[in-house]
């Protein structure tokens, strides 16, 4: 009886322990962390972690030639928020500018959790441009709606080799990451940085394409791609 008493105990224990991991992520088959579990009361719109800053006034530039054209991206932690899914995001706005005209204006909504310092994306309001006029809104997507959910967009605690979905909207948007290395020296006109985080992005909806960012401590996104840091720091009115 007693021994019988004991594994019934292991096993309660067990499934117990699996609910509770469960309860915090869940993993593809393939290894991509999909699905994350949050109280709204544990996250903010402003703070930090060691590779992305959430600080209103927070701006990055980066330049560097695509296709042929020679872009701009300034990214901006805006002074504004926005409630999406039932938690309270910080708005970034990503401006890319193409040969000297407005080509993407996005609106991304993150917030960050106060304990474990990890970065979720809850979704982007996308305006296209051409010839100064928008054209559409492909990319757009909101945590809560037609089926997407929000995503991770940097963790707090860094592991190399951890794979997960930085977004998760169905034919629309599914870009994910996987930690290549958090030992990267990486020289920009910035300045040069070390330990210094690599990415290797893919997405389900485009096979055989790679694209790779790199960040640097205490900055934030230095390349991505072909472009590269130029500038950063608060900027003031």
């Amino acid at each position: 009886m007693k021994r019988k008493y004991f594994f019934i105990l292991l096993f309660v224990i067990s499934c117990s322990l699996l609910a509770q991991n469960k309860s915090k992520s869940a993993i593809t088959d393939s290894g991509w962390l999909n699905e994350f579990k949050l109280k709204p009361e544990n996250l903010s719109s402003t703070g930090a972690n060691t590779y992305f800053i959430l600080n209103p006034g927070y701006q990055l530039i980066l330049s560097g030639k695509e296709e042929s054209s020679e872009v701009i991206l300034t990214i901006t932690v805006l002074n504004e928020t926005k409630l999406v899914d039932g938690y309270e995001s910080r708005i970034v706005e990503e401006k890319e500018v193409k040969d000297g005209m407005v080509a993407e204006i996005s609106r991304n909504y993150f917030a960050i959790d106060k304990l474990t310092n990890d970065v979720y994306y809850f979704g982007e309001q996308v305006d296209m441009y051409k010839d100064v006029k928008i054209i559409n809104h492909e990319g757009s997507w909101e945590s809560g709606k037609d089926g997407a959910k929000f995503g991770l967009a940097m963790p707090g605690k860094i592991k190399v080799g951890q794979k997960y979905y930085q977004e998760i909207a169905p034919a629309i948007a599914m870009d994910r990451a996987e930690i290549i290395s958090n030992k990267i020296t990486s020289k920009t006109s910035a300045g040069k940085f070390a330990l210094c985080l690599k990415t290797e992005e893919t997405t389900p909806l485009e096979k055989n394409v790679k694209e790779y960012k790199i960040y640097a401590p205490g900055i934030g996104l230095i390349k991505d791609g072909q472009l590269v840091l130029k500038k950063f720091g608060y900027i003031t009115k």
